[in-house]
């Protein structure tokens, strides 16, 4: 009997423009063969801009997944793989929210990986502060609003459950817990 697990296969299944999704077919450790999804992320990096008396810009927009409205750090997809994280955040700070500053002005904060049962999505996220004011450049399909709130209120979003996106939740704590 086998001790570790080991992928057979991995047939693409479809491809998508944000993942592609395979079938995979894994050896698991009592010998048997099983089939699992698995759905290819290319990565994607946020930003948790920080205006100088403190508050935080989020962005709210409508998600079709869940059919409403969300408030969001910014965040986008990487443009391929190959793409770093940092460059990402960079562009995305300012395509969504119509504020920049500079690279260095950016610190990592925290990498997630969103949904490890069957997705490999890495998501890298920084922190921006020194944030100057230019316009949003925003994607023919973003209707994006930008607000600022502070940290008590982003707070009662989190533990009410308002605000449930994961990448916003773990950013805004951890957030608060290395710089407040």
């Amino acid at each position: 009997m086998p001790e570790e697990f080991k992928r057979l296969n991995r047939e693409l299944a479809y491809r998508g423009s944000i993942i592609d999704f395979y079938k995979d077919t894994v050896l698991v450790p009592n010998g048997n063969l099983v089939k699992w999804d698995f759905i290819a992320h290319k990565g994607a990096a946020a930003v948790v801009p920080v205006l100088p008396d403190g508050r935080l810009l989020l962005v709210r927009q409508y998600r079709n997944a869940l059919d409403r409205y969300t408030l969001e750090i910014p965040a986008g997809g990487r443009n391929g793989a190959q793409e770093p994280f940092l460059d990402c955040a960079f562009r995305e700070l300012e395509e969504e929210t119509g504020y920049r500053t500079e690279k260095e002005s950016m610190e990592f904060l925290l990498s997630l990986r969103t949904t490890v049962a069957f997705c490999n999505e890495q998501i890298e996220i920084y922190v921006a502060k020194n944030l100057v004011k230019t316009q949003q450049h925003l994607d023919e399909d973003e209707f994006i609003n930008v607000h600022a709130y502070e940290m008590e209120e982003l707070l009662a979003k989190i533990y009410s459950g308002e605000m449930e996106d994961s990448k916003t939740v773990a950013a805004i704590l951890a957030y608060k817990a290395k710089y407040l």
